[in-house]
C-alpha cells in the first residue's frame, strides 16, 4: 500500500507537518502527564479509524513504558479499571472532542467539569489543543491514506 500523497516529500504537505509539529511541541512539553497525552492520542486515532496513527502513538507509548494491558484497554476505557479518574476524564474529553459532529451541543458542560477537576487551566489548555492537534493529524493521515506498521518509536525525532 502506497499513501495517495507523500507528507515527506511534498513541499506544501512538508512545511505544513512542519508547522504542525511545532505546535506539538508545546503540548509535549507542557505539564499534562505523558502517559495521559499517548492515551489520548491512541484514543482519537481508534476514533478516526487512523492506522497510521494509532501504530505510532501505540509503540511510542510502549517505548515509554506504558503496558500492553492499558494499551489493549483504551478502547474499551470505561470497563476498564486500569486507568485513572484523571485518564477517565481525558479519555471522556478526548471522546466528546473528537466526536463533536455527534453531539448537537458539543462537549457537554459536565464533562468538561469533570476534566477540570484533574487537570490546572494550563493543562487543560494543553488537553484541548492536543485533541485539536491530534484529530489534525489522524485527518491528513486518513485522507492520503497513509500506510500502517512500519512505524518504529522516535523515527521523526
Amino acid at each position: 500500500m502506497e499513501a495517495r500523497l507523500n507528507f515527506f516529500t511534498n513541499p506544501v504537505a512538508a512545511k505544513f507537518a512542519r508547522y504542525i509539529n511545532s505546535a506539538g511541541k508545546v503540548i509535549s512539553d507542557s505539564t499534562l502527564p505523558a502517559a495521559t497525552q499517548e492515551l489520548v492520542k491512541i484514543r482519537a486515532s481508534q476514533i478516526n479509524g487512523c492506522g497510521f496513527c494509532t501504530d505510532m502513538h501505540t509503540k511510542d507509548a510502549v517505548a515509554a513504558g506504558e503496558t500492553h494491558q492499558r494499551l489493549h484497554l483504551v478502547a474499551a476505557w470505561r470497563e476498564a479499571t486500569v486507568f485513572t479518574d484523571a485518564e477517565r476524564a481525558a479519555l471522556e474529553l478526548v471522546e466528546q472532542g473528537t466526536r463533536i459532529a455527534d453531539a448537537a451541543g458539543g462537549v457537554p458542560d459536565e464533562v468538561w467539569a469533570n476534566a477540570a477537576k484533574y487537570y490546572d487551566e494550563d493543562q487543560l489548555a494543553a488537553l484541548v489543543s492536543l485533541i485539536a492537534l491530534i484529530n489534525a493529524y489522524n485527518r491528513m493521515n486518513v485522507i492520503v491514506q497513509q500506510p500502517a506498521g512500519d512505524y518504529q518509536p522516535g523515527q521523526f525525532g
